[in-house]
């Protein structure tokens, strides 16, 4: 309180402001404009009909009655609907519908109460209501407190003979809802369970999720917030905090400031205001509208912003909304009010009666007109135009109320009944079937609503909305800018008009009210435990997921053809790669491959031209034709690994890779086994020689290539290679290769391949230095060791690299190890035959032979 005094010192504001604030202030202030006001919390009237007409003069007493205005209103709908009825030649024949009230009606409900207690005491069981005068049956309509009008009930009950039916037509309570513990008693209100809808759907239309409330402790209160708490979790609206204002004026003034600073350190925008206005919670409201909270305030029409309230505020620019039960315009209620007492009832007194409702709809010029109208004339301006005078809720309940009571009446009129001939029980049992007429009636109003008498099947209300214009004078209009209907679907149940809220508040924009800033698209949310449903922490979406809207829970995952784009908000079909043609690696690997293959049928070419000179016939032709063509096929097999691959060509690699292979290297190991028979056979050794002359040595190439097709059948019969789609290694690729199928089953081929190999090179080795003029030992030698490094260097790059790299290592082995044969064992050969032509002869050959004898 001392920070608070200092505040306004330091900003030259009065102390009397100061002290001003402080809550008691604002509950003195209020007792005291209550009693001079004689306010009430309503007042209580008694209805009845009777077989003789009614004069309009009969209703030209209320202007009379000392009350405040609020309760006038509702004397003045009261009168009115009585008024209708009357006059109606088709409803109640040859009866008529009249009320008492008079000034002790609109007591104080303490006063009231004891002077209830008094006319009891002295025999006198109602003000102005004789006990001698109970001959027919009567309807109170009230509007008092929950536990003032539990009393009443009692005393109507059990002290007059149940010769009452009571109907309220103040806000719903849920105590009084129990029709066991009081049967005759019926609440006009509504339980407000579409109010809780009608305020979530007006949160969500403004894209709101986090709002504070501030009720009053009580049944009341905790029945609405049940009814606000379901709807919002419906649709993820959270409170940011709930203020419950106790009934006890002592216990809230030990809690004012915490409820206070609830409100100040809340980071919400928009604050729920729900509860009595004659309790704590009015008093609450009242300080922190005068404190200036910031806040857009949204409650019921029945918390008028009266001028006294506005007299000490520093301006909120936000505004209040109300919401207000939806009904039709009520035709001729201002002529009627007029034609009472045209002397009291002149244009100034009805503006100043604070009830009117500007409709701008049907006067968007007036609108325009007014918003440039001066303070000083715009009492005048009002004077002169004409307005729609609206019933606030309570006076359209008592409209209703009144019309019920005439329904239930016009029906048991035609009813026969066979009635006791003791009076006093004919009474009684009129007056209850009367009551239960009423509670089953329904029908359509005169100003063409549907009313529904039946709680069971009641309709379900229709709102409209209101923004609390503070106009000038502190008249404070309620200017309707739209409604809500519970009827329309989800999403389409609040209507607004934009151009009723930029001439009302002066701007169609609305303040935030959220409790965490939205997560866009490429991120989620996430919740920490504790946290409100509306908050939570953003959080970018893992990797390859995506989230194309605002404040999503999940992050969607792309399809395996598809990645994440940087922002992840969209997925981007994958490039589908492999080692094509079109691609230089693909392009400079077939044209390697097409060149050996021409080089080779040259090379065979010139083999077979010259087939018959020494070089060519001394190292079997055969084997070497042989040789030369599975080289051609050795170098055309990359061209199979080479493009799109499919189930047939990943088949192919493999097995052609195995088979040409074997045939090209078993040729050599042929050749090698006949370069060794050659020269080591003696002439003892006649098994041998015969081997060697008849030509068994070619049967080692299908022996050789048998045993790799076997172990290729293994293979195939095992798990076959397959077509193999990699959609993760590479970041928006998917990369297609073929898998091995059996990795075990290509490593027996390739072990094959390594034994003939390894075979031919030992032979090989060994066989380097014997004699002959055209020993092909050293060119194999080399050509095996060649082959042998290219295949050992092979395996570990072959398994460090991945997709196209992968399979261009396995073609570079290919074309290497095919090119090394070819170069080791031809190419010194062709330049024999082409160049050194004298030493491809005979003479040659002897001449070699002699030295080589000789030195041996």
């Amino acid at each position: 309180m001392f920070t608070l005094i200092f505040l306004f010192w330091l900003l030259n504001i009065p102390l009397l402001l100061a002290d001003f604030i402080y809550p008691r202030c604002f509950w003195k202030m209020k007792q005291n404009e209550d009693k001079n006001r004689n306010q009430g919390t309503g007042c209580t009237f008694m209805i009845h009909a009777e077989q003789q007409p009614v004069e309009k003069e009969y209703f030209s007493h209320i202007l009379n009655i000392p009350t405040h205005a609020e309760n006038h209103k509702n004397v003045l709908a009261l009168v009115f609907s009585i008024y209708e009825i009357n006059r109606n030649p088709d409803f109640l024949p040859n009866m008529s519908v009249r009320f008492t009230v008079s000034k002790y009606n609109c007591y104080w409900e303490s006063e009231l109460m004891g002077l209830i207690q008094l006319s009891l005491q002295n025999h006198d069981i109602l003000p102005n209501y004789m006990c001698k005068e109970l001959t027919r049956c009567t309807m109170a309509l009230t509007r008092l407190n929950w536990v003032t009008t539990v009393k009443l009930n009692t005393i109507l009950n059990n002290f007059i003979s149940q010769q009452f039916f009571q109907i309220t037509y103040g806000p719903f309570h849920p105590v009084l809802s129990d029709h066991e513990k009081f049967p005759y008693l019926y609440q006009m209100a509504s339980d407000h369970t579409s109010l809780a809808l009608a305020l979530v759907s007006f949160i969500i239309h403004f894209s709101w999720n986090w709002v504070g409330l501030a009720i009053s402790d009580n049944d009341q209160g905790i029945q609405f917030l049940s009814y606000l708490r379901r709807e919002m979790e419906k649709n993820t609206v959270c409170f940011a905090f709930v203020n419950m204002i106790p009934m006890s004026m002592n216990l809230y003034l030990s809690r004012a400031e915490v409820y206070y600073n609830q409100i100040m350190t809340s980071s919400t925008n928009v604050v729920i205001i729900y509860g009595d206005t004659d309790s704590t919670l009015a008093v609450s409201f009242r300080m922190w509208e005068s404190l200036g909270i910031q806040r857009l305030w949204i409650t019921t029409s029945q918390w008028d912003v009266s001028p006294s309230m506005k007299d000490f505020t520093f301006g909120n620019e936000y505004g209040t909304f109300a919401f207000g039960q939806h009904h039709s315009e009520i035709s001729g209620f201002k002529h009627f009010v007029q034609t009472l007492n045209s002397v009291k009832c002149p244009d100034e007194y009805l503006v100043k009666l604070e009830w009117m409702q500007f409709n701008c709809e049907v006067s968007a010029s007036k609108c325009k007109t007014l918003m440039n109208c001066s303070s000083n004339h715009s009492l005048e301006w009002l004077m002169v135009h004409t307005f729609d005078m609206a019933f606030i809720e309570g006076s359209y309940d008592i409209y209703n109320a009144v019309y019920a009571f005439a329904h239930a009446l016009h029906q048991i009129a035609f009813q026969k009944f066979d009635l006791p001939k003791d009076n006093g029980k004919e009474h009684n049992y009129s007056c209850k079937k009367l009551y239960s007429f009423l509670r089953k009636t329904q029908f359509t109003n005169p100003v063409g609503d549907r009313v529904n008498m039946n709680r069971r099947n009641k309709l379900q209300e229709e709102y409209d909305i209101f923004y609390i214009w503070n106009f000038p004078q502190g008249l404070g209009l309620r200017v309707k800018i739209g409604m809500f209907s519970p009827y329309f679907p989800n999403g389409q149940q609040v209507h607004l008009s934009e151009d009723m809220i930029a001439w009302a508040k002066g701007s169609t924009q609305m303040p935030t009210s959220v409790c965490s800033a939205e997560c866009g698209p490429g991120s989620r949310k996430f919740r920490m435990d504790g946290m409100a449903a509306c908050c939570f922490h953003c959080k970018p979406c893992p990797e390859n997921e995506i989230s194309n809207e605002t404040n999503v829970d999940y992050c969607v995952q792309c399809l395996e053809d598809q990645y994440a784009n940087t922002e992840q908000n969209h997925c981007i079909r994958k490039a589908v790669v492999f080692l094509s043609y079109e691609e230089p690696l693909g392009v400079a690997l077939s044209l390697i491959s097409l060149f050996f293959s021409a080089f080779t049928i040259v090379v065979l070419g010139v083999i077979v031209k010259h087939h018959s000179t020494p070089v060519v016939k001394a190292n079997n032709r055969t084997l070497t034709y042989i040789l030369l063509i599975s080289l051609i096929f050795c170098f055309f097999c990359p061209l199979l690994f080479i493009g799109h691959p499919n189930a047939a060509t990943c088949i192919l690699q493999q097995i052609t890779f195995g088979v040409v292979f074997t045939v090209s290297v078993s040729t050599v190991l042929a050749k090698t086994i006949t370069v060794v028979l050659a020269f080591k056979i003696t002439a003892s050794q006649r098994m041998m020689k015969y081997f060697l002359v008849s030509g068994a040595i070619n049967y080692i190439i299908p022996v050789c290539i048998l045993i790799q097709v076997i172990v290729c059948a293994v293979w195939l019969g095992a798990s076959p290679p397959s077509v193999d789609i990699d959609a993760h290694s590479e970041h928006g690729q998917i990369i297609i290769v073929c898998h091995k199928g059996s990795v075990n089953a290509f490593y027996c081929v390739l072990g094959y391949l390594a034994t003939l190999a390894i075979g031919n090179f030992t032979l090989a080795f060994f066989s380097r230095n014997l004699p002959g003029a055209f020993n092909e030992a050293k060119s194999i030698t080399f050509s095996m060791l060649v082959f042998c490094s290219v295949w050992v260097t092979f395996i570990p790059v072959y398994h460090s690299t991945k997709g196209r790299v992968m399979v261009a290592v396995e073609i570079f082995s290919i074309l290497a190890s095919s090119a090394g044969m070819l170069g080791c064992i031809f190419v010194p050969k062709c330049y024999t035959i082409l160049f050194r032509s004298d030493q491809n002869s005979l003479e040659m050959i002897r001449a070699k032979s002699s030295s080589h004898a000789h030195i041996s």
